[in-house]
């Protein structure tokens, strides 16, 4: 079982490294892969890290050489293994990943409402309901919708988006993430993605991280932890 775990983890930080890739990439930042970490060559956009671990153990000095470690640089540690508090990091914070095998019968209706998005104008109002009402800030760019990889899910009630979420595809996982909804409504949220995703990803796992109570929910449907990860930031 714990070969099992490790390896889900490492497929699950693989494929959140590929999606960080295509947001940053989408925004004209270069970025570069080797077996240790996935780096992003100048500073990335909002909410976004600077590098995304892919081993336990990387080169500490040869991987903030590789990046722009100045104030404001975050590192995703996967395996919640380095200590960069030394290099001036502190941790932003901790979560979970998570793993859940899809399945077509956990449809059931739920995932009727959601759709996936194919235009600018859909995606930039999908932003504006994801920011809590703020408006689209730009973050997800239409490039996005073009890759087969990801989708970008919205849930709508009276043509009004109430709910989403983003499934990226890796060869041997999906990945969610950005999931949200309106106050009260995260129970229906995540059932209605899980269910959206069983029928466009059947019988595979679906990987992700959380923490707090979004954790909790993840957990209540249907998901299992895999270990855990850790977000570090320079000041």
């Amino acid at each position: 079982m714990m070969r099992r775990m490790d390896a889900r983890r490492t497929w699950a930080a693989l494929n959140n490294a590929q999606w960080c890739d295509a947001v940053v990439r989408s925004h004209g930042v270069e970025t570069d892969i080797d077996r240790d970490v996935w780096i992003a060559r100048t500073r990335t956009p909002p909410y976004y890290p600077d590098a995304v671990t892919l081993a336990p153990n990387p080169a500490i000095p040869g991987l903030l050489r590789r990046i722009d470690a100045s104030a404001g640089c975050s590192i995703k540690d996967s395996f919640a293994t380095l200590d960069l508090a030394p290099f001036g990091f502190r941790v932003l914070f901790e979560a979970q990943w998570l793993t859940r095998r899809l399945d077509v019968q956990t449809a059931a209706g739920d995932e009727r409402a959601w759709v996936r998005l194919h235009d600018a104008s859909e995606l930039a109002a999908w932003e504006t309901a994801w920011s809590g009402g703020l408006g689209a800030q730009g973050l997800f760019r239409a490039d996005l919708l073009a890759r087969r990889a990801v989708a970008v899910l919205a849930a709508y009630e009276a043509d009004r988006i109430v709910a989403g979420a983003v499934l990226n595809r890796s060869t041997q996982v999906v990945g969610v993430s950005n999931v949200f909804s309106r106050p009260g409504r995260k129970h229906a949220a995540w059932r209605g993605c899980i269910a959206r995703a069983s029928t466009l990803y059947p019988a595979m796992t679906l990987v992700g991280y959380e923490s707090g109570d979004n954790l909790d929910i993840a957990l209540d449907h249907g998901f299992e932890t895999a270990g855990p990860l850790r977000v570090w930031i320079r000041d």
